[in-house]
């Protein structure tokens, strides 16, 4: 990826919002089952507190994480229009001579097929390049090649 912190685009901050939410809640319903440590109860019983602060302390991690991904993409500049990075949209002629014009996006999303995320061979590949620039990735059936033929802001096109 390129240095610094990405900014996070309108359809990725608001998915990150909704994991963030339902997080809370299913932390809220874990620490409800929590009991005292000080009643008395059997292995089994101790054992099945013991998953419950484990999967307390897992949601912990999850939210802590996603609360700091949110600030980091708030903290950040919008991508340049001369290289690519997150929320870039980019047209590029692929090795076969086709030519198609992606965004680039954190997370995936069924409802835009033009969506490519950075962490895709092809998203890693862009990330950072400018026009004009080639770039080599991995697919299915070998590696392959595409030339970035524009770089525009994001919701811009190229």
């Amino acid at each position: 990826m390129t240095a610094g912190p990405e900014p996070l685009g309108d359809a990725a901050r608001a998915a990150l919002h909704r994991e963030l939410s339902d997080l809370r809640a299913e932390r809220a319903d874990v620490a409800a089952t929590l009991g005292d440590a000080d009643e008395p109860g059997d292995r089994a019983d101790r054992a099945d507190e013991l998953q419950r602060a484990t999967e307390a302390e897992r949601l912990d991690a999850r939210i802590e994480e996603i609360e700091g991904r949110l600030r980091e993409g708030s903290a950040a500049a919008p991508p340049s229009t001369g290289t690519v990075g997150v929320g870039s949209t980019v047209s590029v002629r692929f090795g076969d001579g086709t030519e198609s014009t992606v965004h680039l996006g954190e997370l995936a999303d069924a409802d835009d097929p033009s969506l490519v995320t950075v962490a895709s061979p092809l998203g890693r590949a862009l990330l950072g390049h400018a026009a004009g620039d080639s770039v080599a990735y991995a697919t299915p059936l070998g590696r392959t090649t595409a030339v970035v033929l524009s770089v525009g802001a994001p919701g811009g096109g190229s």
